[in-house]
């Protein structure tokens, strides 16, 4: 009776050891498994979506983020800088976003899901330039006296309002491009990813 008892302790102790054994084998066969199965840095450089957390973007601020290679822009557009958008309607060369430059669900006045934050391309429609924001209204930052904050392009001269509309006359010649977007929460946003899975 005793010695069957030294027995079940001993089987215990090897069936204890055995799956610890055979549990640390199996994560470390899982790890580089889920690694696999992760977005490599030439994957994300060829276009893989980027996420983005944009908790601390606060309004009047913008963000930089990488996607393809390319400068995406992140506004968190105070009410002010909306309410310039109808205002230049006459003088932005596509105001309605005819021209196929965002995704159907960005094709409203504010060319956002969102109407306060603006996610669009930092490339110039021109030669590919990166344009420099002139956020400040008037000539505080070298720009006409009836500006109303935005972008200028210094390397040719093109202007872009608050939602990347080009202003008429200039030598981009359309809108500046809003990517393919999700929000995964509502400070979180899937860059080059939307519904359809673009």
């Amino acid at each position: 009776m005793s010695n069957q008892g030294k027995m079940d302790c001993g089987r215990r102790r090897l069936v204890v050891a055995t799956a610890a054994v055979g549990g640390a084998g199996a994560v470390a066969a899982l790890v580089p498994f889920v690694s696999s199965l992760l977005p490599s840095e030439r994957a994300k450089a060829a276009g893989a979506p980027v996420e983005v957390d944009i908790s601390k973007l606060e309004p009047g601020q913008m963000m930089t983020v990488e996607w393809r290679g390319k400068p995406v822009w992140i506004i968190n557009r105070t009410k002010e800088m909306m309410d310039t958008l109808p205002k230049l309607a006459d003088l932005v060369a596509d105001p309605k976003s005819d021209k196929e430059q965002q995704p159907a669900y960005a094709k409203n006045d504010t060319r956002s899901i969102k109407p306060e934050i603006m996610v669009v391309v930092g490339i110039c429609t021109h030669l590919g330039c990166s344009p420099s924001q002139k956020f400040k209204a008037g000539a505080d930052e070298g720009m006409p006296g009836d500006w109303l904050g935005g972008f200028l392009c210094p390397c040719h001269g093109s202007t872009f309002d608050f939602a990347g509309r080009v202003y008429k006359s200039k030598p981009a010649p359309t809108n500046l491009e809003v990517p393919p977007h999700v929000y995964l929460a509502d400070t979180r946003i899937m860059i080059g990813e939307d519904k359809k899975g673009a």
